[in-house]
């Protein structure tokens, strides 16, 4: 008998101290949609491909990571942007003064419009890098670099427009 006063206080307790869930800790703000328009190259070596990639990997991490629907226009939530920079640069440079790392940063200019509650409203520029050895070609390890800034920059745009924190 007293086993079971344990488990159900036990029980209670566990129920009180939860609180509210939301799936993987997304603020919807009761919305139930969002769109994500064309991220577009605003830089020249930006092309329409690595915009294009980078446009899906944010509808798949807002799918991946909420409960909301994707629309083809005019979610609730919505997403507009652009990618600013897209630049190498060498770093760690060595003592003979010849780079041993190159780094390519990769810059997005994101409006985020909530119809619900226009308040969260945000016109924000996210920036993100990855370095790679100064004796590989950009061509040859581009889509891995894209693919590590991509998860990068997408995390950040959602934690900043649907994260809890």
């Amino acid at each position: 008998m007293n086993m079971r006063i344990l488990i159900l206080i036990s029980f209670s307790f566990l129920l009180t101290t939860c609180g509210i869930y939301t799936p993987y800790g997304a603020q919807t703000s009761g919305a139930k949609t969002f769109s994500v328009d064309y991220i577009k190259p605003q830089t020249p070596l930006a092309s329409p491909a690595i915009a294009q990639n980078f446009t899906e990997a944010l509808k798949d991490l807002i799918q991946r990571q909420s409960t909301l629907r994707l629309e083809d226009d005019k979610g609730e939530l919505q997403f507009k942007g652009m990618i600013t920079e897209y630049r190498v640069s060498p770093v760690g440079v060595s003592g003979d003064e010849i780079a041993s790392r190159n780094r390519l940063t990769v810059s997005v200019k994101i409006n985020y419009v909530n119809t619900l509650e226009t308040d969260l409203n945000f016109d924000r520029t996210f920036t993100k890098f990855s370095d790679y050895d100064s004796g590989s070609n950009l061509l040859d390890v581009e889509d891995e670099l894209m693919a590590d800034i991509s998860e990068q920059l997408t995390q950040e745009i959602f934690n900043a427009s649907l994260g809890n924190w």
